[in-house]
């Protein structure tokens, strides 16, 4: 069973934008908290932003001014809204539910597929 969808990748040049979107299969997402991860080549995935159910935001600070993390909880979506892409934006962007630890953020369910962005300068 597929646990979640995500879309809205593709390839831009410096300065341009994209709209990450990740559809959710849970009955309970109104109640789960929601992250976008990215995985550049080499790299470790980590979280870029994250929306706790109550609505609050969190933000990498290489995400801050540029992404917006929001939330849809009638079609069980989240997106990730990315502006002033940058080549080191370059990247599979996965989304997944998350949990607070004392240790920050961590993914609590299952990965997807991702989608590709592409930044070139």
């Amino acid at each position: 069973q597929v646990q979640l969808v995500e879309s809205g990748g593709g390839s831009v040049q410096t300065g341009g934008s994209l709209r990450l979107s990740c559809e959710f299969a849970a009955r309970e997402f109104i109640v789960s908290s929601h992250g976008w991860y990215r995985q550049a080549p080499g790299q470790d995935r980590e979280l870029v932003a994250g929306i706790a159910y109550g609505g609050h935001t969190n933000y990498a600070d290489f995400a801050k001014g540029r992404f917006i993390i929001s939330r849809d909880g009638a079609k069980k979506t989240v997106h990730l809204q990315m502006n002033d892409l940058r080549p080191s934006d370059t990247a599979v962007y996965y989304c997944n539910t998350i949990r607070w630890t004392i240790n920050g953020w961590v993914p609590a369910g299952s990965w997807g597929q991702g989608t590709q962005v592409t930044v070139s300068s």
